[in-house]
């Protein structure tokens, strides 16, 4: 239980709004989800999440998505409503995934797939490319390079993917391929979020 627990993502904290997401915009705009309780999980403040989609509007309209550390399916599910082709949620803790896959169904989401694994054993496999890749491990759990690593190894990412990073503050700035340019950054209290673009290799 440790394990999953240290695995779910999405860890910026959720000003209050405990037990569940709230989708901003897109197709089903307004529509609150609700979102298992599992120890450190923080979805993605909807303030957070709105910058997000202000800097991915050109990329996620039939985008192929790939949501590494799920946790709440806050940015899958907002992707989703605002046009992705399909999102992949990996997401570790059993119960978490459970409820991602009723939110999904809830929706009637055909064009989402969740599943319940390691995120990190998932990207060692041989992949297939994916325009936007959403990345917030938990904290504090040295996860990012390896996943960062993973996912340029394996072929998991299209020619000009854009790749979403959201991590505590004090980590600084992740150590990315040449190719990756950051094309977005900013700070909200402890967490710092980052849009990178990747040039084909």
């Amino acid at each position: 239980m440790t394990r999953r627990r240290q695995q779910s993502g999405q860890n910026t904290p959720n000003s209050g709004r405990d037990g569940f997401v709230r989708i901003i915009s897109g197709r089903w705009r307004g529509r609150k989800l609700p979102v298992h309780d599992v120890e450190g999980l923080r979805p993605t403040t909807d303030r957070v999440k709105e910058t997000v989609f202000n800097w991915l509007a050109q990329d996620i309209i039939e985008s192929r998505c790939l949501d590494l550390f799920t946790g709440s399916g806050s940015l899958s599910f907002e992707a989703l409503s605002r046009g992705a082709s399909h999102v992949t949620m990996l997401e570790l803790d059993k119960k978490a995934a459970e409820q991602l896959e009723k939110n999904r169904a809830t929706l009637d989401a055909d064009n989402a797939k969740v599943l319940n694994t390691d995120s990190l054993a998932f990207l060692k496999q041989s992949g297939t490319p994916h325009d936007v890749v959403f990345i917030d491990p938990p904290f504090r759990k040295g996860l990012l390079d390896e996943a960062i690593a993973l996912l340029e190894l394996n072929n998991w990412l299209s020619p000009h993917a854009v790749i979403y990073i959201e991590a505590e503050k004090e980590f600084g700035e992740p150590v990315t391929p040449a190719h990756w340019q950051l094309h977005r950054e900013k700070t909200a209290g402890q967490v710092c979020y980052r849009l990178f673009e990747r040039e084909g290799a």
